[in-house]
């Protein structure tokens, strides 16, 4: 008969959450400016040019920020390399193979990376490591893919306990359990007529989604298990919300790609995140207008929670 326990429970430590924010890679070229030759005539409309110390803060300017996106593509290296040093709130589970965590700044009211600990793979942009080359690149391919989906139950679990009292299927189904408790007897039969008056839980494993970003902002490979609501305060932005709603989110079950697959192509990824914004739920188009987007979305969430 179908589970009697009313109440969903997670393995996820519960905490609260905010949202990472992709980082800008390139700092600015810093430009030497020579002072202008002092003269009897220019003595007369003197100006005092700008301090040398200015160009020294410039470019020390220039290679903090330099050095701030070096350290932030490199950030979930040291997660591979020794998760035992990092809080139980972060670090949500580490096999042999992989570690997971949750995403600093998630986009979604459940965010996971989950990174392999192989070096021979976590140094690899996603369409290296997933697009087999040979039967190594195939046997992980496989790994990753048995990895994430078990992630994504501890996923779906999380949202079950986070989401469930605001369902209305889940309060249905709890309702029917305390109409019908569980029977005390081995009788098959009486087991089928109560289950038969008991609504099915939630899928909320339908919920979670599993990726890859085409481009990364981050150099090790990680993957996405996300769900789908978008219900975030650190969803901030355009490109934010285009990374995860559109062909620039490559579903990790599509892989290997055809080579031919529009999705690796640098120009159709800028079109991804520069095109029109769309509700992940009702289609409607919001262009560039992020602000009411975001106005929309909570409503879509209100309304995705309370199924």
């Amino acid at each position: 008969m179908a589970p009697s326990n009313k109440q969903q429970t997670s393995n996820l430590p519960s905490t609260s959450t905010e949202q990472n924010q992709p980082d800008q890679k390139n700092a600015n070229q810093q430009t030497n400016l020579n002072p202008l030759k002092r003269n009897a005539f220019t003595e007369l409309k003197w100006t005092a040019p700008k301090p040398k110390q200015q160009k020294t803060d410039d470019s020390k300017q220039n290679n903090t920020k330099s050095k701030s996106n070096r350290d932030f593509a490199s950030a979930l290296l040291p997660y591979i390399l020794n998760p035992e040093s990092f809080p139980t709130t972060t670090i949500v589970r580490k096999t042999e193979h992989t570690v997971l965590l949750r995403d600093r700044y998630p986009k979604a009211l459940i965010h996971l990376l989950l990174l392999p600990r192989d070096p021979s793979f976590y140094n690899l942009t996603p369409f290296e490591a997933f697009n087999p080359i040979d039967f190594t690149h195939t046997a992980f391919l496989q790994l990753m893919t048995s990895e994430a989906e078990s992630a994504a139950k501890l996923a779906a679990s999380e949202l079950a306990r986070l989401v469930g009292p605001y369902s209305a299927t889940c309060k249905a189904r709890n309702n029917a359990l305390d109409t019908h408790p569980d029977p005390t007897t081995d009788d098959a039969a009486a087991d089928t007529a109560i289950t038969t008056h008991i609504p099915p839980t939630r899928d909320f494993l339908k919920d979670i989604r599993i990726g890859i970003h085409a481009e990364p902002s981050m150099d090790t490979l990680h993957i996405h298990i996300v769900s789908v609501d978008n219900h975030s305060p650190a969803l901030k932005h355009k490109k934010h919300y285009n990374s995860f709603n559109s062909d620039f989110f490559i579903s990790l079950q599509d892989f290997p790609l055809n080579e031919d697959d529009e999705r690796m192509k640098s120009e159709k990824q800028n079109e991804y995140i520069k095109g029109d914004m769309i509700c992940w739920r009702c289609g409607s188009n919001y262009g560039n207008k992020f602000k009411e987007l975001k106005a929309h979305l909570e409503d879509e969430y209100q309304g995705w929670r309370s199924i």
